[in-house]
């Protein structure tokens, strides 16, 4: 896909429904929407009636020409996001911005190299596109997703990346608070030594991309640099906290 020069975009709410305990996947109607390639973002903008504007940041979880769906988180202390998730109604319009970025993204075709994708929490948005765009292409690289989340409740897009996973793609969990019943390992946070077992090692040469808060993307980042992993191979996507 080309790249497609960015434009604001009235978009229709077509469908809002919950993706985790404080997350909504918000799916819009957008005639004029050109589509957009897997891992870019668009702005949200909402205008108050006194004339106040905010405008966010959104990863696109899928976009084709005409429709765009999002994973929104609600941050406690936002201005946008509290709006999203527990306001906004099938038929609400809404303004957007995009698409945006040609820097953390996946093209299909454009490297027969592994591609590992590490998520943190809703950090997996963007991640999951490159997933989806890369079984839509039938990409013959390898991919691979680690996954780290607070407990099975809080992971987006569970359905369709359990649709995803095979031969070419595999999805690994480290569930932080809370694991399901049965599983082999016990909750806690993401390790050095967790990251190294579960992702392509360094001789694969992967191209790795990370998502998530800055504390999580960078932590995740020195230590793949000391496993051995090049700079130039691993590009990340961050939002802000800890």
């Amino acid at each position: 896909m080309r790249h497609r020069r960015p434009a604001w975009h009235v978009a229709t709410v077509v469908e809002t429904r919950p993706e985790t305990p404080n997350a909504v996947r918000l799916v819009l109607d957008v005639p004029t929407w050109p589509g957009s390639e897997a891992g870019t973002h668009l702005d949200v903008r909402l205008t108050a009636p006194d004339g106040y504007q905010a405008t966010r940041s959104y990863s696109v979880a899928t976009s084709e020409p005409g429709r765009v769906v999002l994973g929104i988180d609600e941050l406690p202390d936002g201005e946008v996001s509290p709006f999203l998730v527990r306001e906004v109604l099938a038929g609400d319009e809404l303004e957007i911005h995009g698409p945006l970025g040609s820097y953390f993204v996946w093209r299909p075709g454009q490297s027969g190299r592994p591609v590992q994708l590490i998520a943190g929490g809703s950090g997996v948005v963007p991640l999951y596109a490159m997933a989806a765009a890369h079984a839509a292409a039938s990409d013959p690289s390898p991919f691979r997703l680690l996954y780290s989340v607070r407990t099975p409740a809080y992971v987006y897009f569970r359905d369709e990346l359990a649709a995803l996973a095979g031969p070419s793609f595999a999805v690994d969990h480290v569930y932080t608070r809370q694991a399901p019943p049965g599983w082999d390992e016990p909750a806690g946070r993401l390790t050095r030594d967790s990251l190294a077992s579960t992702t392509f090692a360094p001789h694969e040469r992967p191209r790795i991309f990370v998502c998530g808060s800055t504390g999580f993307v960078e932590t995740v980042v020195a230590w793949l640099l000391e496993l051995g992993h090049a700079a130039h191979d691993i590009l990340t996507e961050r939002f802000g906290g800890l």
